[in-house]
């Protein structure tokens, strides 16, 4: 599987493609083994992360995503704090404007993250009753 990473995006192609070479027997053969394999990391993923997260829930969104709203605030108003001045900034200033940024960049990889997990199948939504 070949990726390609821009910023902190992953674009994934996952589509089939069968060696020119092989012939229909080999190529649906050969979908069955990726199915197969598919299929194992599916289990695993399920597996695992039901046994470490539990599951997903529209509390646990919403505080994934208020912690990246503030920490993105918290970024964007320390870059207009140091640019205030008309000066170049610091080198340890933009070090720790690079640390917010970067927290921010987590917090919203671990949302998107929770979003697929959900969305894929590997760990349940509990909808509020």
């Amino acid at each position: 599987m070949s990726f390609t990473m821009t910023s902190t995006v992953r674009k994934v192609r996952d589509h089939f493609e069968p060696e020119a070479n092989l012939d229909p027997q080999e190529q649906r053969a050969l979908r069955a083994h990726l199915e197969q394999i598919d299929y194992t990391a599916f289990a695993a993923n399920r597996e695992v992360l039901a046994r470490v997260i539990g599951h997903a829930d529209l509390n646990r969104f919403q505080r994934l995503a208020v912690a990246a709203a503030q920490t993105r605030a918290r970024w964007v108003a320390a870059a207009i704090a140091l640019t205030e001045k008309g000066e170049t900034p610091a080198p340890q200033n933009v070090a720790q404007l690079a640390a917010l940024r970067s927290a921010y960049e987590e917090l919203t990889d671990a949302y998107e993250a929770l979003r697929r997990m959900v969305e894929r199948g590997y760990l349940p939504y509990r909808a509020k009753p």
